[in-house]
């Protein structure tokens, strides 16, 4: 795989060599290329006018394969949209709620299903909550939580705030099948740092959401659900006309028509972003940014980062890790346990090092273009903000 330094070079826009950008794991950088594909949209629409939607969905179709390939999925139904909130809300809208009114979920989900969840339990579902501490027992404490009055179970593969991926989501997907119930998937923050084949995790059945904002570089408006083949045949109750797109002529009268492979599709959207996302897929295989080869990398940085993390010795009181877990636990960033993460992520922005927290966790996200000196530089910093709080 091309080396940091080499690659950084294709992302001249987002100065990756002038900044320390530890956002990896929330807003990696876009190579160049996005930049002309954006372009390309603007100049299909001038020369094409209404026309440019043929273009626009090949676009799409380059995405949809993206994620196939990813999922290691061929031939699955992959809808698109603009968020995962969108996609989440016409997932629900297929469950049969009122003869299985019961959600399980986690209390560690981002907040697009947290959010819609805690409003759906405000509304009079039965939502359950487990918490997601400790991950080495969740799948099973979900799967416990699951009964014939369950329409379906959210979790996520990798969670957001810890970094940890979710073990025995197979065992889970059993026992959702075995009691009827659906399984959601959110692998946002699993692909495009950890590889993951659906057939070979056990998650055939399963649902899958996610979106390229993050680790895939895509940007904004690159979301997906992949819909499992037992769902052939449910009718949202949240539906586009993209649903009925490839029969438009032979919609019933006073009827809403499903096309094949598509009942979960959108409307009109801006394809601008689909514009972006097929050229990045395209440098992505170009440059060898294979799901394995950067999982290689991740382990790499993140491990790099420990080791100087470590190295700082810094009070357990003021910033800590889990030290239990193995490398392999963990998703693509390393997660800094610190009652004053919000203060450490302040000073590490004055001093230029760009990085997030969530409540009490300081994530610091690497990503492909990143160099071994900018993590070292990055956690010297961490050492120096932390010395002055302390």
């Amino acid at each position: 795989m091309i080396a940091p330094a080499e690659l950084a070079a294709h992302y001249s826009r987002f100065r990756v060599c002038e900044r320390l950008l530890l956002t990896g794991h929330s807003h990696q950088a876009w190579p160049d290329v996005a930049r002309d594909a954006v372009i390309e949209a603007w100049d299909d629409a001038a020369s094409e006018v209404d026309r440019k939607w043929e273009r626009a969905a090949a676009k799409g179709d380059r995405l949809r394969a993206g994620v196939r390939t990813l999922l290691d999925d061929p031939g699955s139904e992959v809808a698109l949209a603009a968020s995962t909130h969108d996609l989440v809300v016409r997932f629900l809208s297929a469950l049969d709620l009122g003869r299985r009114p019961r959600l399980v979920t986690t209390d560690g989900e981002f907040h697009s299903a947290r959010r819609q969840l805690a409003r759906l339990a405000e509304a009079g579902l039965d939502v359950v909550r487990v918490p997601a501490g400790p991950v080495e027992s969740l799948a099973e404490r979900l799967a416990a939580e699951v009964d014939d009055r369950t329409a379906a179970v959210v979790v996520s593969s990798v969670l957001f705030e810890t970094s940890r991926l979710v073990p025995g989501l197979d065992q889970l997907a059993a026992a959702c099948e075995r009691r009827g119930a659906e399984l959601l998937v959110d692998a946002y923050h699993q692909l495009g740092v950890v590889p993951l084949s659906l057939p070979r995790a056990g998650l055939a059945e399963a649902w899958v959401v996610g979106g390229g904002y993050k680790y895939l570089q895509l940007g904004e408006g690159n979301c997906f659900l992949r819909v499992p083949p037992h769902a052939a045949g449910l009718r949202p109750v949240v539906t586009g006309w993209y649903a009925e797109f490839g029969d438009l002529a032979g919609a019933p009268p006073g009827g809403v028509a499903y096309a094949a492979g598509a009942a979960f599709a959108g409307a009109t959207y801006d394809p601008t972003s689909h514009y972006r996302a097929a050229r990045v897929l395209d440098f992505f295989d170009e440059h060898g940014l294979t799901p394995e080869a950067l999982r290689e990398r991740s382990l790499h940085q993140r491990g790099l980062l420990v080791e100087a993390f470590d190295e700082l010795d810094l009070p357990d009181d003021l910033a800590t890790r889990d030290r239990e877990a193995p490398a392999e636990a963990f998703g693509g960033f390393l997660a800094v346990l610190s009652d004053r993460a919000a203060q450490l992520q302040e000073g590490l922005a004055a001093a230029g090092v760009h990085t997030d927290s969530r409540g009490r966790h300081l994530r610091f996200g690497p990503a492909p273009y990143v160099t071994d000196e900018q993590l070292r530089a990055a956690m010297t910093a961490l050492g120096e903000v932390a010395r002055r709080l302390g």
